[in-house]
């Protein structure tokens, strides 16, 4: 099977995303040992790290760098929703979408991760640009994603209510790492 990956998100080593973006693909590269990886990376003006391209470049692993701005990308493929992935990076079975962008596939069945639904609880706690990015990213995540991660129950609950995405569509797997793990009955919403 060929995978293809959106890791745009690694370079923001400080955020959440970044550090989950960089932990899922070491983690699958440990243990998936037969499957073809094609990580699709755009920023304007910023590079991947050589020592990233270097851990991660191998016969299964393909890294394609694009000189594309994330606000491009957004016009291209969370507003027109036009210039299919595969056109970038080649036919994949499946892509995992970050949550910045959701681009459209030509056969691929998508896949992405939703962290959290603050966007819409908390709208004035986030800068309006973000809000209006994530919200029209969300309206394809909802129509298109054939498998949807969230990273907690309460966020999955929150893409049914608030999204109104079928729980078929919807699993939960909690973030992995050092200093990252919920307890299930922690994760009520309540805390």
């Amino acid at each position: 099977m060929r995978i293809g990956i959106d890791i745009s998100q690694i370079i923001y080593e400080g955020t959440g995303v970044g550090k989950y973006t960089r932990q899922l693909i070491e983690n699958l590269l440990k243990v998936d040992k037969k499957n073809q990886y094609v990580l699709f990376f755009s920023s304007l003006r910023r590079r991947l790290d050589s020592l990233f391209i270097n851990e991660f470049t191998s016969s299964r692993v393909k890294i394609r760098q694009f000189k594309i701005p994330p606000t491009l990308l957004d016009l291209l493929w969370n507003r027109l929703h036009i210039l299919p992935i595969d056109w970038l990076i080649g036919e994949v079975d499946v892509f995992f979408s970050s949550d910045w962008t959701q681009p459209p596939t030509i056969k691929a069945k998508k896949v992405t991760t939703i962290h959290d639904l603050s966007v819409f609880k908390f709208p004035k706690e986030h800068h309006s640009r973000i809000t209006a990015v994530q919200k029209r990213r969300l309206k394809w995540v909802k129509k298109e994603c054939d498998l949807i991660i969230c990273d907690s129950l309460t966020t999955k609950k929150d893409a049914m209510g608030i999204l109104g995405i079928g729980e078929d569509r919807l699993r939960v797997i909690y973030p992995g790492g050092a200093g990252n793990q919920c307890h299930p009955e922690l994760d009520s919403g309540s805390i």
